[in-house]
C-alpha cells in the first residue's frame, strides 16, 4: 500500500521544482510505485481480477504519461526511466 509518507518521499525526490506534484515525472514515479504493490498482490492471489483490471489500466497510464514525456523531452523520459529502472 501507498502511504502518504512514501508518497510524499516520491514527490520530494522526483519534483522537477519545489511544490511540484503534477509533472510528468512525479506521476509516473508513483504510478510506478503503485505498479509494484499491485503486482505482488497478485502474485499470492492469482484470482483476484478484479485487481489485475486496475493494474492493467495503471499500466497503461503510466505509458501514457511516459509517451507524453517522451514527446515534449527526450532526455527528461530518458533520466526518468533510468531511475526508475523500467525499459531493461
Amino acid at each position: 500500500m501507498l502511504t502518504k509518507e512514501r508518497k510524499d518521499g516520491l514527490v520530494r525526490e522526483y519534483a522537477v521544482h519545489p511544490g511540484d506534484t503534477g509533472s510528468p515525472e512525479v506521476q509516473v514515479a508513483i504510478l510506478t510505485e503503485r505498479i509494484k504493490y499491485l503486482t505482488t498482490h497478485l502474485k499470492a492471489n492469482k484470482h483476484d481480477y478484479h485487481t489485475r483490471r486496475g493494474l492493467l489500466m495503471l499500466v497503461g497510464q503510466r505509458r501514457r504519461q511516459l509517451r507524453y514525456l517522451n514527446r515534449r523531452d527526450v532526455n527528461r523520459y530518458r533520466e526518468l526511466i533510468a531511475r526508475l529502472g523500467l525499459r531493461k
